[in-house]
């Protein structure tokens, strides 16, 4: 009988699939009887940094509980993830469902602090991200707490317009509520990741592999080392630990941590056009009309998401951001120096891999990166893998480059009804299954 750390040190993942193979194991997934779950919210309260936070999760688990998938150290496999920078949960629900539909897996997807919509059932968030008044939507924190436009000054930034046309910021001003909120969610996010692992997936019970959307991918990296059962990281399309996505960039965050960039059609522009260039060329500029047509289509379809992004600088790891940030969070607590030091201490820390004997090694990595994506490219990940590399007790690291796909990955298209999911699903629980999140050495 071959035993698991056998088995870790014979599986690897493929270096690449072709998209006619990765056609041919979503068509074999799509085919598995469905697994019956349920699908719904749990929307709770924590406390950090001295306020009141509301969070969203919802969560998705089989029915009959005895279907609940088991990993080969005799315990349930559970998923934390995270949506991307602007949305919410639902941009990634196909993945979250199919790993539970398909395979058993109980699925936490968590909202960032602020994105879930607690003034309506549908979550829709209303209206349009800028309003007829010259208001501009901004995050809800905590349910009956909005907002004032007192609070905030709406800043327009062309400097990089060649990559992002003109970006639009509400700066929250300082002695707001507004401007604390900005200053002490980090410890709210954190807070809450280790919340819904401890309610929903405690450690003499589960093992959790942990999944983050871009920029939920620096979240689920900070959790990767402060949740004792988490295996390891199952990526696709995920950002590393923001000190790495700093040195994959090569640039800090340009705002202070005050400003929410609040999104309009030009952010879906900036994605479309690479996409369009890495998959024709030039041709889609013959046809510019249209592109532009399907942009602001697509913006009408997207604007009931929040489409607004406070967590650049946690995402980038800016240290000027980071540690004003601190300063604001602790003297709101009027925190001594020596409290104040170790709070500073701690936003720096959430970015970076911690080191040393007495603390939890960064466990295994399996990314997966898509063809058409306009970040998330081989290079860049050798950048990353270069970094892992250095760490005193550096992890499994390995990424899959598929043959098709963008950064959306759940993105329909031909042969692939729902994007790269299944694909993901397949090959992902058999990583898990064949022991690779069982051996944290690095090869």
């Amino acid at each position: 009988m071959l035993d698991v750390s056998r088995k870790s040190r014979l599986w690897e993942p493929p270096k690449r699939l072709e998209k006619r193979e990765m056609v041919s194991i979503s068509d074999a997934v799509l085919a598995e009887p469905e697994i019956d779950f349920n699908e719904g919210e749990d929307v709770f309260s924590i406390r950090a940094n001295g306020l009141d936070w509301d969070i969203g999760n919802v969560v998705y688990e089989p029915k009959d509980t005895s279907r609940i998938a088991v990993g080969p150290d005799g315990k349930k496999l559970g998923i934390f993830m995270m949506h991307g920078g602007a949305s919410d949960w639902r941009s990634i629900e196909r993945l979250a469902r199919t790993f539970c539909g398909k395979r058993g897996f109980k699925v936490c997807s968590m909202t960032y602090p602020g994105r879930f919509y607690l003034d309506d059932p549908s979550r829709d968030w209303p209206d349009d991200t800028f309003h007829a008044d010259g208001t501009a939507r901004t995050p809800i924190w905590l349910k009956g707490e909005a907002i004032a436009a007192d609070e905030y000054d709406v800043k327009v930034d062309a400097s990089n317009r060649d990559i992002y046309g003109s970006r639009s910021y509400a700066v929250a001003k300082p002695g707001t509520r507004f401007h604390l909120r900005m200053a002490a969610w980090p410890t709210a996010i954190v807070e809450a990741m280790k919340e819904i692992c401890r309610r929903h997936f405690p450690p003499e019970e589960w093992s959790i592999y942990v999944h983050g959307h871009s920029t939920g991918g620096p979240f689920v990296h900070t959790l990767m080392q402060r949740v004792s059962n988490v295996k390891g990281l199952i990526g696709i399309e995920n950002s590393s630990f923001g000190e790495f996505y700093h040195a994959m960039a090569g640039h800090d965050w340009p705002t202070p941590f005050n400003y929410v960039l609040v999104r309009t059609w030009r952010e879906l522009a900036r994605y479309r056009g690479a996409e369009l260039a890495m998959q024709e060329g030039d041709k889609p500029l013959f046809r510019l009309t249209q592109v532009m047509e399907e942009i602001f289509e697509s913006w009408d379809s997207v604007k009931r998401f929040p489409q607004f992004k406070a967590e650049n600088w946690y995402h980038n790891r800016t240290p000027s951001c980071l540690i004003e940030a601190a300063n604001v969070a602790a003297q709101f607590q009027k925190f001594d120096r020596a409290a104040t030091a170790a709070l500073v201490q701690e936003y720096l820390d959430y970015g970076i891999p911690l080191t040393g004997p007495q603390v939890k090694p960064v466990p295994p990595i399996l990314h997966g990166i898509n063809q058409y994506s306009r970040d998330h490219t081989p290079q860049n990940y050798r950048i990353i893998a270069d970094k892992f590399a250095a760490l005193d007790r550096p992890p499994k690291f390995r990424v899959i480059e598929f043959g098709t796909g963008i950064h959306s990955y759940w993105r329909t298209e031909d042969g692939l009804p729902l994007g790269v999911c299944p694909v993901v699903v397949s090959i992902w629980h058999d990583a898990i299954m064949n022991g690779y999140f069982d051996g944290e050495v690095a090869r």
